[in-house]
Formats: C-alpha cells, sequence, structure tokens
C-alpha cells in the first residue's frame, strides 16, 4: 500500500467508494469522475504504479475481472458497446500512479471516438521504421 495513493486508500476502505465486484486481488468501484454512466475501475489491491510492475498472476487476474466485469457494466446501463483502456505512465494520461483498467460504457451517438483518437498525431513510418520497431519488441 502507498499512504498517498488515493487508489490504496479505497481498497483499505478509508476513502469511500461504490464497490462493484472484489476479488483475492483486485477492486472494482465506480469512478468518481465518469466518462458515462457505469465508468467503472479495476485496480489491483496491492499498490503497482505501472503495468509492468504487476506480477504476471496478478495482471491476468486483473484483465480477468475486466474480462467478467464489462459485460455487467454494460447490461447495468444498457449500453451499446464498452472502451476498456489502461493510461500506462504519466504521458498516456495516467493521473493515478496506480495501476488501472478503465471500463467505460458507450452508448450510439456519445460522440466519443475509437481508441485510436487519443493518441493525437499519427506518425508516418516507413517500412524501415516499422521493421526496427517490430525487431526491437521481438528482441526482448
Amino acid at each position: 500500500m502507498s499512504e498517498d495513493c488515493i487508489f490504496c486508500s479505497i481498497v483499505a476502505g478509508d476513502i469511500p467508494g461504490r464497490v462493484v465486484s472484489e476479488t483475492e486481488t483486485t477492486l472494482a468501484f465506480l469512478d468518481v469522475n465518469p466518462l458515462a454512466p457505469g465508468h467503472t475501475l479495476v485496480v489491483p489491491k496491492d499498490h503497482h504504479a505501472r503495468l509492468g510492475d504487476l506480477p504476471d498472476d496478478v495482471a491476468a487476474d486483473l484483465f480477468a475481472e475486466v474480462h467478467a466485469l464489462a459485460p455487467r457494466v454494460e447490461d447495468a446501463v444498457d449500453a451499446d458497446a464498452t472502451t476498456i483502456g489502461i493510461n500506462d505512465g504519466e504521458a498516456a494520461g495516467q493521473e493515478v500512479p496506480h495501476v488501472h483498467a478503465h471500463i467505460v460504457p458507450r452508448f450510439d451517438g456519445d460522440g466519443g471516438g475509437p481508441i485510436h483518437a487519443v493518441a493525437g498525431d499519427r506518425p508516418d513510418l516507413s517500412d524501415a521504421e516499422m521493421d526496427d520497431i517490430e525487431s526491437a519488441i521481438t528482441s526482448t
């Protein structure tokens, strides 16, 4: 636990949260600043700032809970679809340095865009640059 982390405080019960699901390793609660009705956050109970910091079993538990909750959240608010997202690091928009997955219900005509809309300007990469990136990822 991190003493100055709002999500750790919710997990500990020091700050109230609208908890919708709890497992041994995860807690899910409604976002207090929702992008849509039913916007839910799923967090590991233990403090981990970045996705790469999560132990493999906790990462699996986190995604399993997202997988289980997404259709339940969608049904609860009669949504047409769902966007799932993780902002991993400050440059990616992570505002609370505790891993958390967003389950955001989506509705026809809600004005939201696809996940590609979050990145701003798209790079114009050559085949050689794409090859270099592919090689860098597969060699690690």
